[in-house]
C-alpha cells in the first residue's frame, strides 16, 4: 500500500512552510503529520545534500508518493530537479507537483513536462546571461567603473599604521578590520 509524503522547503528562517502544507490540504491530499518533512535550506543546495531530504529518502519505499507544491522545492535548477525526480522514479517513488496540476513527474506525461520545463529554464538562463553581458559591455563603453569601489581610505589607514611600525595583526585590531583586509592593503601605495 502506498503512503503519501510531503516535502516542504523554504530558503530562510523568516519564511514558513505552513502555506505549502495548506496548499496540499486544499488540493485534497491527506498527508499524515508524521510524513510531512519541512526544511529551511537554500534551493541552491542540491536535494541529495539536504539533511531533511535525506531523512525523507530513508523513510520512503517503493510505491510511495512524494508531493511538492512547486518544482523549485526540489531544486533551483532544472538539472538538479531532473536528477532528483529520476532518482526517486528509479526507487519506485512517484512525484506529484501541485503547480503542474498534480501531474506525476515519473510517468510519461510528467517526463515530457520535465523536459519542456528544463528546455525553457535553460533558454531563460541563456537569455539572462546574454542580457547581463550586453549590459556590462554597454556600461564599460560608457566608461563606468565596474566592480567593487577601491577602498582608498582603508589603504591610507593601513599604510599609516604600517609606517608607524605596527604589525599586521596589530593594524587589524587597531582598525577593527580582518587580517585578510589588512594583508590586501599592506603593500599598496
Amino acid at each position: 500500500m502506498s503512503r503519501t509524503f510531503l516535502y516542504c522547503r523554504v530558503s530562510t528562517s523568516t519564511q514558513f512552510t505552513e502555506n505549502q502544507v495548506q496548499e496540499v490540504k486544499a488540493a485534497g491530499f491527506d498527508v499524515q503529520t508524521s510524513r510531512v518533512v519541512e526544511e529551511t535550506i537554500s534551493g541552491s543546495v542540491a536535494a541529495k545534500e539536504r539533511p531533511g531530504f535525506q531523512k525523507l529518502l530513508e523513510r520512503m519505499e517503493s510505491s510511495d508518493v512524494l508531493i511538492v507544491t512547486k518544482l523549485d522545492r526540489l531544486g533551483r535548477n532544472a538539472m538538479d530537479v531532473r536528477q532528483t525526480v529520476e532518482h526517486l522514479a528509479a526507487s519506485g517513488i512517484r512525484v506529484h507537483c501541485l503547480a503542474l496540476g498534480g501531474v506525476d513527474l515519473t510517468c510519461a506525461a510528467g517526463k515530457m513536462t520535465m523536459q519542456v520545463l528544463g528546455a525553457v529554464a535553460e533558454f531563460e538562463r541563456d537569455l539572462l546571461i546574454e542580457r547581463t553581458q550586453q549590459g556590462l559591455m554597454r556600461a564599460k563603453s560608457k566608461g563606468k567603473q565596474l566592480g567593487r569601489p577601491i577602498a582608498v581610505k582603508t589603504t591610507e589607514r593601513v599604510q599609516r599604521l604600517k609606517v608607524q611600525g605596527y604589525l599586521q595583526i596589530q593594524v587589524a585590531s587597531e582598525l577593527g578590520i580582518g587580517i585578510a583586509t589588512v594583508k590586501r592593503h599592506w603593500n599598496k601605495v
